[in-house]
Parts: structure tokens; C-alpha cells; sequence
């Protein structure tokens, strides 16, 4: 079985990680090659090219497992629309997919989920996956952009097998928008290692801590995400600075780099936290598990997304949630049971839950231990990799493609 993934850019995030975690897991599975093509990674996210590049560099010859992955770039395929260069990369797509013959085309994001899939159709490959790691059109945009973006979305799924979904939000809401069928949709939560969070020592944080001017007494409501539109972080300085007068040990944690650094920054003096929130800068995914082990909980306001990665990894960890209710969080983030839930903009109602974790350790001890027992069951890179691997011979199957099916394939 040979599959190719699609992804726009490998900035570091979510579902970048979840790709790259992919294709390492499919590449376990015998008999199956991987190929990766994404377009080019620029600005203050960080990128993960050279990881990819590790992933899908050929194996040595005494290995006897796919020997022939690869890991293609498209200078084409960018993310902001670009009437030439779209065309040029759907050319460059279709041309790839008719040498490397797929079996499977797996594509994720907007634009490469888009043109990847018009491309893998023009060059026949059997089979056409799309994952949605988050929503192309919704509230968060204007009504001629979500014109745009829906009709779009309807014209790839016409073409589409089968669609992954990080959320079942996901689901509902493209089936309310006329996008694809019934039946056609699987939910499959975004795997990670969670060996590092699992096995965090407190005693192992208190020397970070100091590090970013931070101590025992502080409680550090922290937040991870690309600082850019969306995500949250302004309505969570204004949160914070409501809560401050109430809990004064309070400091806020900032995981990341982007875009938005200066605008943020502004706002905190503009409200006067200098010196009560830290920003971290570019974390690598690798380090993550070590800043989520000085947070006492995290906050994730983000306005728009499938189901945030930060929030299963914070409560692997045991640290209590607080969200807002954007599409999957609360599948995830479960009412008094992993964290709280709140209606989105509404950010004296975060503060509340903030300051009530603030003020109750058992709380968040009992929120903590839910979250991470919840997380544990669901959020395994080998359950996200196995589940995706069982709809790939279950779609096939139903196909009349021939490809083996050792094990019972998962229900969509």
C-alpha cells in the first residue's frame, strides 16, 4: 500500500505533529510506503521540514521496511490564495501523484486539502482521504470568505472517500453545510507521545521555573499556541487581568512564538502586567512536556479549531483545563470532570473558573486526575495511527481495491 500525505506547511503545530506522527506509525505497518509533499514553511512558527525529512529519508539497505519513502516540496503551494501559483501547484501535485502512483492520497489543511485532492482525482488514485484538523469556514470570517471557503470544501468533497476528524464538531459542522455524506466521516483524536507528560516530577520544574522568574508561591495559568488571530490570546490577557486583583500570585504562561508577539505585548502594558506574564518564545515539540510541568492549568480561548492538542496534553499531565466551547474543546475538556467550559468571547466567565482553580488545590487535583486517566485511554499515537490504518482497509474493501485486512476495521 503506498500513501501519500499532503499538508500546506510544517510550522510547528497540531496538526503538523499529527501528520508527521502518522506517517511515522503507517511506516510500521508492513507493506506500506509513505511519501510526504507540503509547501514551502516560512515566518516566526518554527518549521518541522528537517523532522519530515527524517521520517521519510530511505530506510538503510539492511532494513527490510519501506525503503522508499519520500519527502517532496512544492515551492507552489502556499498558503494565502495565489490564482497562478494554485494552478502551478495542482499541475506540480497531479504530476507527482502520477509518478509515485498512490494508492492512497491523504490530504490535510486548506489548500493543499483542496488542490491535493482535485490533483489525486485528475491523476486517478484509487483512494482520497481528507483530514479536517480544523474549520475552513465558520463565525470567525467574513460571509463572502465563507462563501468562498464552503464552495470550495463542496467541490473537493466530491471527490473525497473518506474524511478524519479531530472532532466530531467537525462532523456536524460540515454536514450542516452540505459537505459530504453520512457515514463518510471518522472521528480519530490526534495522538501524541505522552510519555513525557505522564511522567513529569513537580520537583523537576521548580529550576524552569525560577528560570522564567517564576517560583513556588506563583500559580501559572499557562497557554500553548502559535501567538497569531484566533487563538486566543488576547481574551486571555484580558481574563488574566481581571482575575489579577483577586489572585496577585497569578502569572501568566505564554508557549510560543508568532506573528502576534508585538500586538500582545502592547495589550499587556496597555493593561499594566509587565512582569506578570512571561512569554517562553519558540518552544520545540519536543519541549513542551516541560513548561505544561510548571503550569498549575491551562487556559486555551481559542476561537477557532477542530480540537486544540494542547488540551489532552495538559491533562495527561493533570493539569485542569478551561476552554472556550470552540467546536471539539468540549469533548476533550469535560465539564467539572476534566476542566470547564465557557461560551466563547466571554472572558469574565473565564476569569471565574480561573480564579476558582486559583483558589482550590483539591480541584484541580480531582479535575487533573480525570484528565489525565480520560487522556490515557483515548490520545495514543498507536490508537490514532491503528484506527487510521483500519478505516484505510475498510474504505478499500468496500471498494473492491485489493489490499490485505489483517485486523477488524474500526467503525466511522
Amino acid at each position: 500500500m503506498r500513501v501519500t500525505h499532503v499538508i500546506t506547511r510544517l510550522v510547528v503545530g497540531g496538526a503538523q505533529e499529527n501528520t508527521l506522527a502518522t506517517l511515522r506509525g503507517l511506516q510500521q505497518k508492513p507493506g506500506v510506503q509513505v511519501h510526504l509533499i507540503s509547501g514551502p514553511t516560512r515566518g516566526p512558527e518554527g518549521s518541522l521540514e528537517q523532522r519530515a525529512r527524517e521520517i521519510c529519508s530511505p530506510a538503510p539497505p539492511e532494513q527490510e521496511q519501506n525503503d522508499c519513502s519520500s519527502f517532496t516540496l512544492v515551492p507552489e503551494l502556499i498558503r494565502p490564495i495565489h490564482p497562478l501559483k494554485d494552478y502551478l501547484a495542482l499541475r506540480a501535485l497531479e504530476k507527482i501523484f502520477r509518478r509515485q502512483k498512490p494508492d492512497i492520497v491523504h490530504t490535510h489543511s486548506g489548500k493543499a486539502g483542496f488542490l491535493g485532492r482535485l490533483a489525486a482525482k485528475r491523476a486517478g488514485v484509487p483512494l482520497i482521504f481528507h483530514h479536517i484538523h480544523g474549520p475552513s469556514f465558520g463565525p470567525f470570517q467574513g460571509a463572502l470568505a465563507n462563501l468562498a471557503f464552503t464552495a470550495a470544501e463542496k467541490r473537493a468533497a466530491t471527490v473525497t472517500d473518506h474524511f478524519f476528524c479531530s472532532a466530531s464538531a467537525m462532523t456536524r459542522r460540515y454536514l450542516a453545510a452540505g459537505i459530504g455524506k453520512p457515514g463518510k466521516f471518522t472521528r480519530i483524536f490526534s495522538g501524541f507521545n505522552m510519555d513525557p507528560y505522564l511522567n513529569l516530577n513537580a520537583s523537576h520544574s521548580l529550576p524552569l521555573r525560577r528560570q522564567l522568574g517564576l517560583d513556588e508561591s506563583h500559580f501559572v495559568i499557562g497557554k500553548i499556541g502559535r501567538l497569531f488571530k484566533l487563538k486566543g490570546h488576547a481574551d486571555l490577557v484580558t481574563a488574566f487581568a481581571a482575575l489579577l486583583p483577586q489572585a496577585p500570585h497569578a502569572r501568566l504562561l505564554l508557549v510560543g512564538d508568532g506573528v502576534l508577539r508585538g500586538e500582545i505585548e502592547n495589550q499587556i502594558r496597555t493593561l499594566g502586567l509587565t512582569g506578570k506574564v512571561v512569554f517562553t518564545g519558540l518552544v520545540p515539540p519536543d519541549e513542551v512536556a516541560r513548561y505544561v510541568g510548571i503550569m498549575d492549568c491551562l487556559a486555551h480561548l481559542s476561537h477557532r479549531e477542530a480540537l486544540s492538542r494542547a488540551l489532552p496534553q495538559a491533562l495527561a499531565a493533570g493539569k485542569p483545563v478551561v476552554a472556550y466551547d470552540f467546536d471539539g474543546a468540549e469533548e476533550v475538556c469535560l465539564e467539572n470532570v476534566t476542566g470547564f467550559v465557557v461560551r466563547t468571547g466571554d472572558t469574565d466567565a473565564a476569569a471565574r473558573r480561573l480564579l476558582q482553580l486559583a483558589g482550590d488545590p483539591a480541584l484541580r487535583r480531582r479535575l487533573g486526575q480525570a484528565g489525565a486517566a480520560f487522556v490515557k485511554e483515548n490520545f495514543s499515537v498507536e490508537k490514532m495511527v491503528d484506527d487510521q490504518y483500519q478505516v484505510y482497509l475498510k474504505v478499500a474493501a468496500e471498494r473492491g481495491l485489493p489490499f490485505s485486512m489483517p485486523h477488524p476495521a474500526v467503525s466511522s
